[in-house]
């Protein structure tokens, strides 16, 4: 059975297009009418390719009160994402060959989208094990780590490297261990902490050494870097100057373009998350976005119960993944960035950076993975409309002017708002 999706804008093209899917791949593209089993009329709107986001946490398995495989591949779907990337910090870890099998098995039984995982480093020996199910990448929280440890995990990644099908990507959430533990140990002899204290326990030093760190450790070892959700101002500068030498990228979430640490004062630990918001002068923002860019919304889904527990004890984490695109689509309406750089940042970076080559582009012979979009349409975030387990987000109540309105994966609709 094949399908067609006509009346279709496309970013940066005059005129309406018919897109013709055969075998969960697209067959054809053209300005004539085509003929299909099924013909779905987009009614004008943009279909762009399928938004890929290369940071998530599905908690599943051993945390499922807070997500699993099913609610968050949903509110990726609901949310216009084709195609997610998850995390190793599951309990178990995913940092064993059994327990990637394991994972493996509940995203294929789950999952509603696309999804690929990151390893969590662990032996040499286990790691070959594990290159064997091909993890996308290996992921490394660098916050946990001794200088010492990164030393021989990075080393292990590059003789990993020489020896088995890994090809080198390395994901790594970049704060120094040593400068928050200092840090937090000092804040904690306060009297009293108020929420806006645990952005500065975790200051964007922390995030700029880190990252200078890593930078060198992936020199040193011939490894591809990717800096997860980069919120420092400096550490952008870093990282940019460092890709002009070797292969390094980088990610922003909605949460650190959108807002500064001031947040903490409206939304207490709601909006608690690693790295934390920072202060204004040393954060990025919505002008930081660019054709290069990646968006990676760092989903972390928690109970109420999770967030609701003081300023050190409440758990990191905001569900982004049903907020993200029309918060984006809303600052393209407003004219602070260009409605052409979505497809990149949302899709065609991550494909190139993860080595997605069937994804990322309307073309012939690719994934039939599409996210359609109705720039005008208008609304009001309300959580209880969300797929997510979660039942907060900074955003609930804020307004949006743009919103993905479909999501097919693999030829198939798994979402449809037109």
């Amino acid at each position: 059975m094949d399908l067609v999706l006509k009346n279709c804008k496309l970013v940066d093209e005059t005129g309406e297009f018919n897109i013709k899917i055969e075998d969960g791949k697209i067959a054809n593209i053209s300005k004539t009418p085509l003929e299909g089993d099924e013909i779905i009329d987009i009614k004008n709107n943009y279909v762009l390719p399928g938004f890929i986001d290369p940071h998530i946490h599905f908690r599943d398995p051993g945390l499922t009160q807070k997500e699993d495989f099913k609610t968050g591949s949903m509110a990726a779907a609901n949310g216009g994402f084709t195609t997610v990337i998850d995390m190793p910090n599951t309990l178990p870890k995913t940092n064993t060959c059994k327990a990637l099998k394991e994972k493996i098995k509940i995203a294929e039984d789950k999952s509603v989208v696309n999804f690929e995982l990151q390893a969590g480093h662990n032996t040499l020996e286990e790691m070959e094990k594990m290159v064997e199910l091909n993890p996308i990448a290996f992921k490394i929280f660098m916050d946990l780590e001794t200088d010492e440890s990164l030393e021989e995990i990075f080393s292990n990644l590059g003789e990993l490297k020489n020896t088995s099908n890994y090809k080198g990507l390395v994901a790594v959430h970049c704060e120094k261990k040593s400068i928050v533990e200092s840090e937090t140990n000092k804040l904690k002899q306060k009297d009293e902490n108020a929420p806006i204290d645990y952005s500065y326990a975790r200051p964007a030093r922390s995030e700029d050494e880190s990252v200078k760190q890593a930078i060198e450790l992936a020199d040193k070892n011939n490894l591809r870097l990717h800096i997860c959700h980069l919120s420092s101002r400096k550490s952008l500068e870093l990282a940019k100057n460092a890709s002009k030498t070797q292969p390094v990228s980088w990610e922003f979430t909605p949460h650190h373009l959108l807002m500064d640490n001031s947040a903490y004062d409206i939304y207490g630990t709601f909006i608690k998350t690693n790295p934390p918001l920072r202060e204004k002068q040393d954060s990025i923002n919505i002008n930081d976005l660019d054709s290069t860019s990646i968006i990676g919304t760092d989903h972390a889904p928690h109970t109420l119960e999770d967030k609701s527990k003081g300023v050190w004890n409440s758990s990191p984490g905001i569900p982004n993944l049903e907020t993200v695109v029309p918060l984006l689509l809303t600052e393209v309406n407003k004219g602070n960035i260009d409605f052409g750089i979505i497809p990149k940042i949302f899709a065609e970076n991550a494909a190139k950076t993860y080595g997605l080559t069937n994804k990322g582009q309307i073309a012939i012979g690719k994934d039939a993975d599409f996210t359609v979009i109705d720039l005008k349409r208008q609304g009001k975030f309300n959580i209880e409309e969300f797929k997510t387990k979660a039942e907060y987000s900074p955003f609930d109540g804020w307004n949006y002017t743009g919103m993905p309105v479909m999501t097919i994966v693999n030829g198939k609709t798994v979402m449809n708002k037109i």
